[in-house]
Parts: C-alpha cells; sequence; structure tokens
C-alpha cells in the first residue's frame, strides 16, 4: 500500500500501529464521554507511556495528564514530542520516569480519573499486582482502559499465514513473541474479568482491535486517505460485533472503580 497524506497523526507510524491507536483512542472516548460530563477536565495517568500518544492526544483534549515509563529511550521520545507543543498543552503534562508498580510511591490513591495500562501486562512479572495498584489510583467511578494481548487467538495470525505449526501451538499457548523478538504473556477476557471484579474496578465494557489487520507487516505504510477511512471504519465494528471482537489481537477492557 502506498504512504499517502492523510489526517491521521504521523506519530502514529506505519499502519498496524494507526490501527491501534487510533482504534483505542475511539473507544476511550466513548467511555469518558459515557461517564463524565461535556468539558471536564480528568486527571488521567498514563502507566507505561511508551512514546505517549495516547498522553498527549489526551493533553490536546484538555485534560491533565500524568506519564509513567520506566524505559529511558521511550521517555526521552516523549519528552521530545511534548517540547514540540505549544506551551498550554506542556503545562497539562508531567513525565515520570518509573515503573507502573510503583505508583503508590508517587502518587496517593484516588488521584486520577482515568488510569490507562496499553500494551503493559504482557510484559508484567506479577500482572494481578500491578492492576491491583493501579485500580487503587482511582477515584470512586474512575475509568481503568487496559489494551492487551489476547491469549485466545493467538492461532489466528500463524494461522492465516499458513504457518500451521505455530497455529496449533497458539490454541494451547498463553505466550507469543513480540516484534522485538521477546517472548511475552498473553491474557484471556475470562481471567480478566475476574481479576478486574477482585480488585473492585470490574470490566464494563470491552473491544476488540486489530481483527483484519494484525497480519498486516509492520513496515505497511498508509493508504490513501479514503480507504484508510474505511479500513478504520470496518475494524472499529468488527471491534465491537461479535463474533469477530472474539479473534482481535489485541483486547480493550475498560473497568470502573467500584462499578
Amino acid at each position: 500500500m502506498a504512504a499517502a497524506t492523510s489526517p491521521w497523526p504521523s506519530g502514529y507510524g506505519g499502519l498496524r500501529e494507526t490501527v491501534r491507536q487510533e482504534l483505542v483512542a475511539r473507544q476511550l472516548d466513548e467511555q469518558i464521554a459515557g461517564r463524565y460530563p461535556v468539558g471536564q477536565r480528568l486527571r488521567i495517568l498514563d502507566a507505561g507511556m511508551g512514546q505517549g500518544t495516547q498522553a498527549l492526544r489526551l493533553a490536546r483534549a484538555g485534560h491533565t495528564v500524568t506519564g509513567l515509563e520506566s524505559d529511558p529511550e521511550l521517555l526521552k521520545a516523549a519528552r521530545e514530542a511534548l517540547a514540540t507543543e505549544p506551551a498550554g498543552i506542556r503545562e497539562r503534562v508531567r513525565l515520570i520516569e518509573g515503573d507502573g508498580r510503583e505508583t503508590g510511591v508517587h502518587f496517593l490513591p484516588g488521584s486520577f480519573d482515568v488510569v490507562l495500562c496499553h500494551g503493559v501486562l504482557m510484559y508484567a512479572d506479577e500482572p494481578d499486582a500491578l492492576l491491583a495498584g493501579l485500580a487503587r489510583m482511582l477515584a470512586p467511578g474512575g475509568l481503568l482502559s487496559l489494551v492487551v494481548r489476547n491469549a485466545d487467538a493467538l492461532a489466528m495470525r500463524p494461522g492465516l499465514a499458513g504457518a500451521w505449526s505455530d497455529a496449533l501451538t497458539g490454541f494451547e499457548s498463553d505466550t507469543y513473541t513480540d516484534g522485538n523478538g521477546v517472548k511475552v504473556r498473553a491474557d484471556r477476557l475470562d481471567a480478566l474479568t475476574s481479576t478486574l471484579a477482585g480488585i473492585a474496578a470490574p470490566l464494563h465494557s470491552w473491544y476488540g482491535v486489530r481483527v483484519f489487520t494484525d497480519g498486516v507487516p509492520g513496515e505497511v505504510g498508509l493508504p490513501a486517505a479514503e480507504e484508510l477511512e474505511r479500513l478504520l471504519a470496518a475494524e472499529d465494528r468488527a471491534g465491537r460485533t461479535e463474533p469477530y471482537r472474539r479473534v482481535a489481537a489485541l483486547l480493550h477492557l475498560c473497568g470502573v472503580r467500584g462499578g
């Protein structure tokens, strides 16, 4: 697919990352709009923010955002991206070098209206403890947003690529190899539903992310704007529709503190 000028931020990267970030953004905005009055300025924590894509987007929307990131290179990239923003946006963002397991060191319980934990759980040695700590950061009624790898769909990508041995392994596995060659864990919807209930942030809504485009090579760029719009519309609908969302590469789960 040929790269083309599009309305989506260049910071999203190639097609696969654009689909992920854009769908998660739409879904998150939907959840926020359903819980808070229009125009309310929220206190948001992005734990494991990476390069800060969602953190900066939410700051541009007027929210106060704290980004927590343990990787110095990713934190540097986030700081560089923040430095290009207008002063009013920079004032709403605080970036901290730290681990999502250390939220109690940096913040008081109930300090945030929304907590994001996107693409982090697969690298956590003690995921339940991490989630419990993040849930404690939420004010009553606050929103916990998780993006995880879907363990129930690990056979999909190799199966569609004709890698039959890997597909057969995927049926029984709860681990996969990420883009950097690191073997990490995946999560199942039923298990996370139980975990969220146990930490007093029960599951409120969930979506699938990247139903159709997970097998696209990472280096593939964006198509023309009209085609990209149709692609995103199809992915957006699939991520909300049974049975498609069940086989999405990623799951976006939204729990509500005390909900």
